[in-house]
């Protein structure tokens, strides 16, 4: 074996050591670990040091990482309690979809004009969507994932994609009417996914329960998760549902087994050594800044409308379902990170031309930033003394 081949080796023990440093000195200054990591990315990558590039390797691990990271937030909800926040998801995710995507657009069709009205759209639509792979780690962390607000949040997240997704169709289909995928089909496609991962999920875990004793007594649990939740994965995908989702229903499913214990145990022992830090730690990894001149107002204004409009838009619909100020504020900083599902709306967009270099980049950069200020935010708007102060300044 030549030395070009080992490279991969040690770009992820890299990696790894400096999630590591990055999570141990994020929790010394009582952050969340992810922040640590993510900047520790940004270190290491193309912007600071360039000592490890990103390639298909490490985006591979970090996409198992996300995968399982969401299966194991699957594997925390409580079912009863999903469906109790059902309605309240739903208000939190519409309020969620409607304020960034008029807010981005309206922000881009008159400060950007160069962009267009199909460059707005495409821009209001990228806004949309939640990643809430960061929220979910903090949440873990704060111990808040099984809250009414956490279950609301994760709900709303998986709604917001949903309709994320649809909407992009939507812009695709007017922007480019000749590529004609149809959102009717888009919409059997998802429609068939989810009856497809209700049913098996109901079968599978009644099957579990009669016949897990004898099927799994020696064998490991674990293993055969990883199995399912990738397959649930790679399925949703191909029906055009986020990978994330397919993952998160697996979770579900295995969280009303008997196993879930042990599932849960040997998942996550695999997915923080050595995959989740590779997830947090690529998003830093993958940021390269050029011509910075360029994109300083976009990413001001883009940043702004981001974490602004999830705040406003969650927050209204969390108060129409009679949550108090606080919960408002804690369910609108969740749903305000941008991450996988807005990197591969910005490269459709670029791909077909409806976005300039300059927006696209500027987009990455907000993601980032997104994902850097939504840990501290979010672990602020849980720490009840600040907050006492935050909702009596509100309601006067």
């Amino acid at each position: 074996m030549g030395h070009g081949e080992l490279d991969y080796i040690l770009n992820i023990a890299l990696v790894l050591a400096f999630a590591g440093f990055g999570g141990i000195l994020s929790r010394k200054l009582k952050q969340p670990v992810v922040l640590g990591q993510i900047l520790a990315g940004v270190l290491i990558g193309p912007v600071v040091l360039n000592i490890v590039k990103p390639d298909l390797i490490i985006s591979s691990y970090a996409e198992i990482g996300v995968i399982l990271l969401m299966f194991l937030a699957g594997l925390e909800t409580d079912i009863g309690d999903l469906k109790k926040t059902a309605g309240a998801a739903s208000a939190i995710a519409l309020g969620g979809i409607i304020a960034p995507f008029v807010m981005g657009f309206v922000a881009v069709y008159y400060l950007f004009p160069q962009e267009g009205m199909i460059g707005a759209a495409f821009v209001g639509v990228i806004l949309t969507a939640t990643s809430i792979g960061i929220s979910v780690q903090v949440l873990r962390e704060l111990k808040k994932i099984k809250d009414k607000t956490g279950i609301s949040i994760l709900g709303a997240a998986v709604i917001d994609d949903i309709i994320g997704i649809l909407l992009l169709t939507i812009i695709l289909g007017i922007a480019n009417p000749t590529d004609n995928a149809g959102i009717g089909m888009v919409l059997i496609k998802m429609t068939g996914f989810f009856i497809l991962a209700g049913i098996s999920g109901r079968v599978f875990s009644s099957y579990m329960y009669k016949y897990s004793a004898k099927m799994l007594r020696n064998r490991n649990v674990g293993a055969f998760a990883i199995i399912t939740c990738f397959l649930l994965a790679y399925l949703a995908q191909r029906f055009g549902v986020a990978a994330i989702i397919g993952a998160y229903f697996t979770g579900i499913v295995f969280s009303v087994t008997p196993y879930n214990n042990r599932v849960e145990q040997d998942v996550s022992n695999i997915a923080y050594t050595l995959f989740t830090p590779i997830f947090f730690l690529n998003i830093g990894l993958s940021i390269s800044v050029g011509s910075i001149n360029l994109i300083i107002v976009p990413v001001i204004v883009l940043f702004l409308i981001a974490i602004s409009s999830k705040v406003i838009g969650c927050s209204i619909g969390a108060k129409a379902m009679r949550y108090t100020y606080r919960e408002s504020l804690q369910v609108g900083i969740g749903m305000m990170p941008r991450g996988e599902v807005v990197l591969i709306t910005a490269n459709i967009a670029k791909a077909g031309g409806f976005i300039s270099n300059t927006i696209f980049t500027s987009l990455v950069v907000v993601v980032l930033l997104t994902t850097i200020v939504t840990p501290v935010l979010l672990k602020k708007a849980y720490t009840p003394i600040n907050m006492e102060v935050a909702s009596s300044k509100v309601k006067v």
